[in-house]
């Protein structure tokens, strides 16, 4: 396909070696923005290691790393366009904190050095758990005012899942008890619906062009 843009940026890949010059080419457009390939290396190792996966540089890796980054640029532009309000820097502080907890028994050391280990930084890290943070409070802030679920469905919900419920709430199943959480459990998956729907209008609207050679 004859490409009907052409954008070039120039810059340090994130994973260059000291006083190495790499080119960062562009790998997607989408709209008058621009994902680098710099930004997809760094996508599918972050993912990889908050997923505690090894790392994958196959092109299959890099291509969802794409997709990804498109859909985060089409909700960059809606939370610029709408304002809406952005994660604070102590929360995603706060889910740092956990990660080390967790997997690293408080250890600051081991999650440096696992993070170099997927060639991450403590910095990006942060950078990504706050983006996290944004998106899911733009989600819900964009989408939970339209979601509706009314008492029918809920009662649906709880004689079609009874079996497993109790199961899983083995001391405290009655529908009374359980009502609040299959509330929460049907607005979300409502929210996440119309934030897929959203996702998928937006995507068909704006110009999107993958450059093929740089992502593979």
């Amino acid at each position: 396909m004859m490409l009907t843009r052409f954008i070039a940026v120039l810059g340090l890949a994130a994973n260059a070696l000291p006083g190495e010059v790499v080119l960062d080419r562009v790998a997607v457009v989408v709209g008058k923005r621009a994902v680098k390939s710099s930004d997809i290396n760094r996508d599918f190792r972050i993912t990889a290691f908050l997923n505690k996966e090894p790392l994958n540089d196959s092109p299959d890796a890099r291509k969802k790393a794409a997709d990804r980054l498109v859909d985060q640029q089409i909700i960059r532009q809606e939370i610029a366009t709408g304002e809406y309000p952005r994660a604070h820097d102590s929360e995603a502080t706060e889910l740092v904190n956990q990660i080390r907890s967790s997997r690293f028994a408080g250890s600051d050391a081991r999650l440096v050095s696992e993070l170099n280990r997927y060639g991450l930084t403590k910095a990006q890290l942060q950078e990504h758990l706050l983006w996290q943070l944004t998106v899911l409070r733009f989600i819900d802030e964009r989408f939970r005012p339209g979601v509706l679920v009314v008492d029918e469905d809920v009662r649906k919900y709880y004689d079609q899942h009874l079996a497993e419920l109790r199961k899983q709430y083995p001391q405290g199943n009655s529908f009374e008890t359980l009502e609040p959480k299959i509330r929460e459990t049907l607005e979300g998956e409502e929210i996440n619906k119309q934030f897929d729907d959203w996702l998928t209008a937006s995507r068909s609207r704006i110009w999107i062009e993958f450059h093929t050679e740089v992502i593979k």
